[in-house]
C-alpha cells in the first residue's frame, strides 16, 4: 500500500508541481489550501506525511502542526518555509515536527526527507509492538542494569555486603559505574537511614584532603579560623565512599591505616581522638596490586581496604547488557531534556553493541544525549548515534578503541559541557562528579569555555 502525504499550501502552482512529484515517487497525494481545508482531509484520511507551508492566511504551519499531533502523534510533518526563522524553526522542532524545509524547495532534498520522515514512522508503528511493561523493570531507581553473568554475581555480593558495614573495595575502569555500586550498598542495607559521604580523593591536595577527611581544629593551619568536622565523622554510622584512593599521599595512607585499625582518628591540628563507626567504601581505576608492587601504595592498607573486593567489567565484555543499559539511560535522558525518545530499532542496538566503549556507561550515556537532541520523533534514528565523533561533524570516525582514559574523558566532559551551554551544574549532574572534580578536571584538560558559547 502506498503511502499517503498531505500537502497544505496556499500557493496553487506549488501544490500541484509537488503533487505530481511526489506521485511519480509512487505516494498517493492530496492537497489542500489552507490549513482549515488540510485539517479536514487529515482527519478523513489519517495520512503517513503532511508537508506544511508555514505562512499561510487563517491557521499557520505551527498551529496546523499543533492540531495534527492531537489527531495522531504518529503522522510527520514537514513545514516549509520561504523566510529564514530562526525562532520559528526551534518552535517548529519543539513541537514535533519531522524536518523543517526552506523554499525554494529543493525537490531532491524534498525526496530524500520525506522517504526518511516515513520510514520514520513505519519503525515507530513496528517498535511499538516490542514496549511493554518489562521494559519498566530494568530501570529501578538507584540500581545496576544487566542480566550479565558477572552482573549478576554483583548483584549476589551487593545482597550480602548490605546487610553488614565490612570495608570494601570496588576496582574497574573510569565510567562503569564504581559510586553507583557503593550507593546501592549503602543505601539497600543497614546504612540506609544514616548518611552517604563521598569524597574525590585526586580533587584536593595533601593538605585539603586531610582537613576534608579528618576535620581541623581552629589555627590548625594558616585560614582555620574555626573548628570544621570532617566526613569521617559527618559520615556517623552510615557510609564514606574515597573514590579514586589510588591518588592519596603516602602520609594520608598513613593516617587511614591506623583509621581502620583502630577505628579512631584525630582532627588535623587537634590533641583528642574521635571515634569513627562509619563503613568505609573505596573505588580505584587503577590495579592497587601493582601500585603495591612498585611501592607507590602501603601494602597493608591495600590489605585492610580489600576485605571484600567488587571488580566492574567493562561494558565492551558485558555487551548482551548494552540493551538493558540502553533502555535505562534513555528514560533517564528523557527525563532530563523533556523529550520522548523510546524507540530503538534493531540495527540501532546492533551498532550499539558493536562498539567497544572505552568510556564504558558513561560514554554510552554521552552518545545517547547526543542522539536524543538530534532524533526527530520517538524513534532512536541511526543517523543521530554519533559514534567517535562530535555533533555536527562530517569528519571520519574515530578510533576510541586507541585513545587513552585520558583523552576519553576530556572528549566526553567537553561534549556534556556543550550540551548544556557549559552550565557546570548540570554538567556535574549528568557526568556524576562533583564541582570541585570538574574544576580539577578543567585545569588538567586546559578546557575552557569557548567564545561563542
Amino acid at each position: 500500500m502506498n503511502a499517503k502525504i498531505i500537502i497544505i499550501d496556499d500557493e496553487k502552482s506549488f501544490r500541484d508541481t509537488l503533487s505530481l512529484y511526489l506521485v511519480n515517487l509512487g505516494y498517493s497525494v492530496t492537497s489542500a489550501e489552507n490549513g482549515k481545508v488540510g485539517l479536514k482531509l487529515i482527519e478523513k484520511e489519517i495520512p503517513n506525511l503532511v508537508i506544511c507551508d508555514l505562512r499561510m492566511p487563517g491557521l499557520n504551519g505551527i498551529e496546523v502542526l499543533e492540531r495534527i499531533k492531537n489527531i495522531d502523534q504518529n503522522i510527520q510533518v514537514i513545514l516549509l518555509t520561504a523566510f529564514d526563522n530562526i525562532s520559528s524553526t526551534i518552535a517548529a522542532m519543539q513541537k514535533g515536527a519531522y524536518d523543517y524545509i526552506q523554499k525554494p524547495v529543493d525537490f531532491e532534498q524534498l525526496k530524500i526527507r520525506a522517504a526518511r520522515a516515513i520510514e520514520n514512522q513505519s519503525l515507530s508503528l513496528r517498535l511499538s509492538a516490542y514496549i511493554t511493561e518489562e521494559s519498566d523493570g530494568f530501570q529501578i531507581e538507584k540500581n545496576l542494569v544487566g542480566k550479565s553473568a558477572n552482573m549478576r554475581e554483583i548483584f549476589k555480593y551487593i545482597g550480602q555486603l548490605s546487610l553488614n558495614k565490612v570495608t570494601v573495595l570496588v576496582e574497574g575502569e573510569s565510567g562503569t559505574g564504581k559510586e553507583l555500586i557503593a550507593k546501592i550498598i549503602h543505601y539497600t542495607g543497614v546504612t540506609k537511614d544514616q548518611p552517604f559521604i563521598a569524597v574525590n580523593c585526586t580533587a584536593l591536595t595533601e593538605s585539603l584532603l586531610e582537613s576534608e577527611l579528618f576535620g581541623h581544629v581552629r589555627g590548625a593551619f594558616t585560614g582555620a579560623s574555626a573548628n570544621k568536622k570532617g566526613k569521617f565523622e559527618l559520615a556517623g554510622e552510615g557510609t564514606i565512599f574515597l573514590d579514586e584512593i589510588s591518588e592519596i599521599s603516602k602520609k594520608t595512607q598513613v593516617k587511614l591505616l591506623r583509621i581502620l585499625q583502630e577505628k579512631e582518628f584525630e582532627k588535623v591540628g587537634g590533641e583528642f581522638t574521635i571515634p569513627m563507626r562509619a563503613r568505609i567504601i573505596a573505588a580505584t581505576n587503577r590495579n592497587l596490586q601493582d601500585l603495591v608492587t612498585e611501592g607507590k601504595f602501603r601494602e597493608d592498607l591495600y590489605y585492610r581496604l580489600q576485605v571484600f573486593t567488587i571488580f566492574v567489567p567493562p561494558l565492551r565484555d558485558r555487551k548482551n547488557d548494552i540493551p538493558f543499559i540502553t533502555i535505562h539511560l534513555l528514560k533517564k535522558i528523557n527525563a532530563e531534556l523533556h523529550k520522548n525518545v523510546n524507540k530503538v530499532p534493531f540495527e540501532v542496538m546492533e551498532m550499539l553493541q558493536e562498539y567497544n566503549w572505552v568510556g564504558n556507561v558513561r560514554e554510552l550515556e554521552n552518545t545517547l544525549m547526543q542522539a536524543v537532541v538530534l532524533s526527530k520523533g520517538d524513534v532512536l534514528e541511526k543517523e543521530a548515534i554519533l559514534l567517535g565523533k562530535k555533533s555536527g561533524s562530517r569528519k571520519s570516525k574515530v578510533d576510541e578503541s586507541k585513545l587513552s582514559l585520558a583523552e576519553v574523558e576530556k572528549k566526553q566532559i567537553k561534549i556534556v559541557l556543550d550540551k548544556v551551554n557549559w552550565n557546570k551544574q548540570k554538567a556535574c549532574r549528568i557526568l556524576g562528579i562533583t564541582k570541585p572534580t570538574l574544576y580539577q578536571k578543567l585545569s588538567k584538560y586546559d578546557l575552557t569555555k569557548p567564545d561563542y558559547k
